[in-house]
């Protein structure tokens, strides 16, 4: 994480080379994440739940939570796509996947949340009903950080016209009125 300078308050700023490294580090730890969780169900599902792991509903929601993992590590590699110039240097590492309230960060929830669901479903199904939470955070974000202060915005402040100006444009309005 980039933090201030000695020299003063600026903020330091991430090499492209520094970005690639990070990026990968940070897709390998969340297809971990992903695929442990998703090991750890299947295989207690498999040893003390057998007979339900087969039932509609299980695989539904183990299709769900695959579907979910895949969609967001898709989304964060696509995001952290590096480009290579034709010698093969790197030019453009990609979008910055650790970037303070950055759009990945969704995707790094998501698959935290996916995990959690996952895994805790095996103490409680009830525990499927969280992801209930999710679409309302959703949009409770998007109200406090874009529709809300889009509606309830002040309106731009009106121009001050000083008084000479004022007289001289009612006096171009009467002759036009005449």
């Amino acid at each position: 994480m980039a933090g201030p300078t000695k020299g003063g308050g600026k903020q330091a700023t991430k090499g492209q080379k520094q970005i690639y490294l990070e990026n990968k580090e940070t897709i390998k730890h969340y297809t971990y994440m992903s695929s442990i969780s998703t090991l750890i169900y299947l295989i207690l599902m498999l040893i003390y739940w057998r007979d339900l792991l087969f039932t509609f509903k299980y695989i539904l929601g183990f299709i769900y939570c695959i579907i979910v993992h895949g969609f967001s590590l898709s989304m964060m590699k696509y995001m952290a796509k590096p480009v290579f110039n034709s010698t093969g240097s790197l030019v453009d590492g990609g979008t910055d996947l650790n970037m303070e309230k950055g759009f990945a960060e969704h995707f790094k929830d998501l698959i935290i949340i996916n995990s959690l669901i996952q895994v805790l479903s095996l103490i409680s199904n009830y525990f499927w009903y969280c992801w209930c939470f999710v679409p309302i955070y959703a949009f409770y974000s998007l109200w406090v950080n874009i529709l809300g202060p889009w509606f309830f915005a002040p309106p731009p402040p009106e121009e001050q016209v000083d008084e000479k100006k004022q007289r001289k444009m009612e006096r171009k309005m009467r002759r036009v009125a005449h």
